[in-house]
């Protein structure tokens, strides 16, 4: 499974970087906003960093105003994805940025059928924001497992990206069930690594070499 890192925060991305854990990262209007620096020279600044996909958001909501972004995106570098949202115009732009050969990233993905959708019209990549259904009593990880089943039932090239990971779990979770990506933040990134017991056998190991006779 391809770790993506969810980020508007390129120090973030640099630490992350560093341990191999980066293969693509992921950003939007929401992140990008904390760092207080316009969004594209964000965007430049990782596309430096990071040799992998970096997604980067339309912010309108038609279809041509999406596909000038898309556009635009697309000329910025060759590892842009183009974000679009789920929505009826998010589609057809979805659908034409495939006919031209811009990757896409569709976001926002709450249920099945959407995700059917979005293969239908040629996505790269299909967002499910789990997090956000657990938020309201849903089981995240169920859409994930009923998108990838139905992916792998007619052979859909679009790669299931789960997003909105608020802990290990659910990046434990998504690689049993076969997902292809997970975008995870900075924070959770660093608790995969953590447990309890490796802190006290390092201790006790560290402790224990002193002991040595140098």
């Amino acid at each position: 499974m391809k770790f993506f890192i969810d980020t508007g925060d390129v120090n973030e991305i640099r630490e992350a970087h560093a341990m191999g854990l980066v293969d693509g990262v992921t950003t939007n209007p929401s992140l990008i906003a904390k760092s207080g620096r316009k969004y594209k020279d964000v965007v430049v600044e990782i596309c430096e960093l990071v040799d992998g996909p970096i997604s980067a958001e339309v912010l309108s909501t038609t279809y041509d105003e999406m596909m000038k972004e898309a556009h635009e995106w697309h000329k910025l570098h060759k590892n842009i994805v183009v974000k679009l949202p789920l929505i009826p115009e998010g589609l057809r732009a979805t659908r034409t940025c495939t006919q031209e050969g811009i990757r896409t990233n569709v976001t926002l993905c709450f249920s099945p059928n959407q995700a059917l959708l979005a293969a239908k019209a040629g996505a790269s990549f299909i967002s499910p924001f789990i997090g956000r259904l657990d938020d309201i009593s849903e089981t995240g990880m169920d859409l994930i497992e009923k998108i990838v089943t139905i992916y792998e039932n007619y052979n859909f090239k679009t790669e299931v990206l789960v997003a909105s990971i608020r802990n290990p779990t659910h990046v434990v979770d998504a690689a049993l069930l076969g997902a292809d990506v997970c975008t995870i933040p900075f924070s959770v990134m660093k608790q995969l690594a953590q447990h309890p017991l490796t802190d006290a056998g390092l201790k006790k190991f560290i402790e224990d070499g002193k002991k040595i006779p140098r």
